[in-house]
């Protein structure tokens, strides 16, 4: 049950009964095409001459796609599809070390990518972004552009209000880049991001989940929380900040906010990185690496490597243990490079979320490694743009 704010609630008209019919055609076409208008009539009990004129609609702004299905003896059936053709919206990633550009089409497949290394002055960063896009937007068909940032984001406006590892504040992103390119742009918090893409493109298991947290373990560690279908922002955006709840003293690095006591402290990648150096200290030929070499070596059995994991994997677990205690979601979904390692972390996170349970008896949520690939943040700045094409109208 939901209250009604009449402060931002619109009365529903014929147009709005007209809107949400057409997503759902839509949305009806992105899960399940190919499919023929009979079958989404079956489906929504809509009217075959209402589907006619929304299938039309859709067709006209270059949507979706008719095909000859296989015929079973007679007239081969017309079958509805999107139009995956083209590219449709750019992404921007924006990380600590690496910025990723990207377009896709309308179904999320990423068709070409630029990488750039993250300048330490936001201005110039949004110099290389602003470059970035107008090479992409000159191939035509763009509609608008997404950015994913490691910090703090007021959704509504589109300002970086906070980026703790440049210490950036009040950045305008959203406003310059709109100046500069003419389209609408969307930004959020990179962990929010990466829950949408998992809501819109993710697998069907996890599109079906309703309620869920995304956790994101990069250089930092946040969340993205769903409820309902929806990603939570909280006021001006500051929803989901658990990276820096307190887990313990002692971490084996300080987080972004110099502590050392937080969960960020003890589970990012940053943590896991430290931890394998202190193992290895000894090591005449101990060199520094990536986190994604720490992820290759653990899966090829090193032991310093499976060690330094698995200890990592340890605090993930006892910091997602405490989120099901407050928030009690149907799945938590861990994403970054840290889910190519699930064959060797997945078992110690769920026994360190067993161990620290105080429910024991009721249903237990699901935790899962992401379906995005080593990307979800570019697949998050993308679906900022897509899901909005999807996206089913909602009362205030």
């Amino acid at each position: 049950m939901r209250l009604i704010d009449l402060k931002t609630a619109s009365v529903a008209r014929s147009d709005t009964i007209r809107d949400i019919n057409r997503q759902i055609v839509l949305n009806y076409i992105r899960e399940r095409s190919p499919i023929s208008r009979a079958e989404i009539s079956s489906e929504t009990a809509l009217q075959r001459s209402t589907i006619s004129l929304i299938v039309d609609e859709l067709k006209s702004q270059g949507l979706i796609d008719e095909i000859e299905g296989e015929s079973t003896g007679g007239r081969p059936p017309i079958l509805l599809r999107l139009r995956a053709a083209g590219p449709i919206a750019v992404g921007v990633d924006l990380g600590t070390d690496r910025t990723l550009v990207a377009t896709s089409d309308l179904a999320g497949r990423v068709l070409k990518i630029e990488e750039f290394a993250t300048d330490e002055s936001s201005k110039q960063t949004t110099i290389k972004i602003i470059d970035s896009v107008r090479r992409f937007i000159g191939q035509g068909g763009i509609e608008g552009i997404g950015i994913s940032l490691p910090g703090l984001v007021d959704p509504e406006t589109g300002n970086a209000l906070f980026i703790p590892h440049f210490k950036w504040r009040d950045w305008a992103v959203a406003d310059q880049v709109k100046a500069a390119t003419g389209l609408s742009v969307k930004v959020d918090n990179d962990a929010n991001a990466a829950a949408l893409a998992e809501l819109w493109l993710g697998r069907p298991e996890i599109r079906a989940v309703r309620d869920f947290i995304m956790v994101l373990v990069e250089r930092g560690l946040g969340t993205g929380i769903v409820f309902d279908g929806q990603v939570y922002h909280g006021v001006a955006g500051a929803a989901g900040e658990f990276g820096h709840m307190t887990i313990g003293k002692g971490a084996p690095v300080a987080c972004a906010a110099g502590s050392h006591e937080c969960w960020e402290a003890f589970a990012s990648e940053s943590a896991a990185l430290a931890r394998y150096a202190k193992l290895r200290a000894t090591d005449p030929g101990n060199l520094p690496i990536d986190f994604g070499q720490l992820v290759d070596r653990g899966l090829a059995g090193e032991n310093d490597a499976e060690a330094a994991l698995i200890e990592t994997a340890r605090y993930l677990g006892l910091g997602i243990s405490n989120l099901l205690k407050g928030l009690s979601p149907e799945a938590v979904i861990v994403g970054g490079r840290i889910a190519k390692a699930w064959p060797v972390i997945a078992e110690e996170i769920k026994n360190a979320v067993e161990k620290n349970s105080i429910c024991r008896g009721l249903p237990s949520a699901r935790i899962i490694a992401s379906t995005l690939g080593e990307n979800p943040t570019l697949m998050g700045a993308l679906s900022l743009v897509l899901a909005g094409k999807f996206a089913a109208w909602l009362p205030g």
